[in-house]
């Protein structure tokens, strides 16, 4: 199970879609503006440009697709096929890049801080 939730973590990535179209999503990570949710979507820290709003909503909508089908495979609901791969997610934040977990706050990863993943994360 957890082979299949990594492979879907990896392609979810905006970097491995297209590097080039995704260097505004990519900065505004870094920036702080988004930032990956306990869920396994991307959301807003803060209000990012129309452009990256843009990136986000389509990276979202080829992870809800993943998920669906991630979901029926599994015999889950996409929620569920959603959660478990925010989970892989939640463990590749880098240094500096926000994050959100269940109770709605977003949070920096500081140097050497693990992240404390939801407790159906196994």
């Amino acid at each position: 199970m957890r082979l299949w939730i990594a492979l879907a973590a990896a392609a979810l990535i905006p970097g491995a879609v297209s590097a080039q179209s995704y260097a505004e999503l990519s900065a505004a990570r870094r920036a702080g503006q988004v930032g990956e949710r306990f869920d396994g979507y991307l959301g807003y820290a803060s209000t990012p440009s129309a452009i990256v709003q843009r990136q986000v909503a389509a990276t979202n909508i080829r992870r809800r697709s993943l998920y669906v089908g991630l979901a029926e495979r599994r015999r889950v609901t996409p929620e569920v096929a959603g959660m478990a791969t925010g989970c892989e997610l939640l463990g590749m934040i880098a240094v500096g890049e926000v994050y959100m977990l269940q109770d709605g706050t977003w949070r920096r990863r500081g140097p050497g801080e693990t992240i404390q993943r939801p407790s159906y994360c196994s």
